[in-house]
């Protein structure tokens, strides 16, 4: 067993839709109210929730976006590259890690709307990071488009897009 399988199996985490493995670890027992958030979202949300992500070598998480803003925290194992696209079409890459010195980042904060694909720079290797959602976390707030869509909205951004996208 290789190190990223034994910590799949020590933290428990299931395949996730968008690519890699997680597994929520908190979700607020508190609520917001449907009508205290804004008029994207429909029903009650937690006031915030948890994951553990898990991301290796040779896979992705394919674009996808969610109405919040989501922070991700650097836990272990190689950096993360990331690629945000923002709803007016500007492409940007983030590195998440540890080593300061080469300008990484142990957090990040992906804009709630932003679409947003991740991979895994070192080889034969993992990410483990977490990532905090708030308001807290629904699949009603999760979109993965396809590439077609995805191309459609961003021609310019062919390229990434066919990259990080499954179909």
């Amino acid at each position: 067993m290789n190190k990223f399988e034994d910590i799949i199996e020590k933290l428990n985490l299931q395949p996730h839709p968008e690519g890699g493995y997680f597994k929520e670890t908190y979700r607020s027992k508190g609520e917001m109210n449907e009508g205290s958030l804004d008029s994207n979202y429909i029903g009650n949300r937690n006031y915030s929730t948890c994951i553990y992500f898990l991301l290796t070598s040779g896979t992705f998480s394919a674009f996808h976006r969610i109405k919040q803003d989501e922070i991700w925290h650097f836990y272990d194992g190689s950096p993360i590259k990331l690629h945000t696209i923002s709803p007016k079409g500007v492409h940007s890459e983030f590195i998440i890690g540890r080593d300061f010195d080469k300008g990484q980042a142990p957090q990040l904060v992906v804009s709630g709307g932003d679409w947003f694909a991740a991979t895994v720079i070192g080889n034969d290797d993992y990410a483990l990071v977490g990532c905090t959602v708030a308001p807290g976390f629904h699949f009603n707030d999760f979109e993965v488009p396809t590439r077609k869509e995805l191309i459609s909205k961003f021609p310019k951004h062919q390229d990434i897009i066919t990259e990080f996208t499954h179909r």
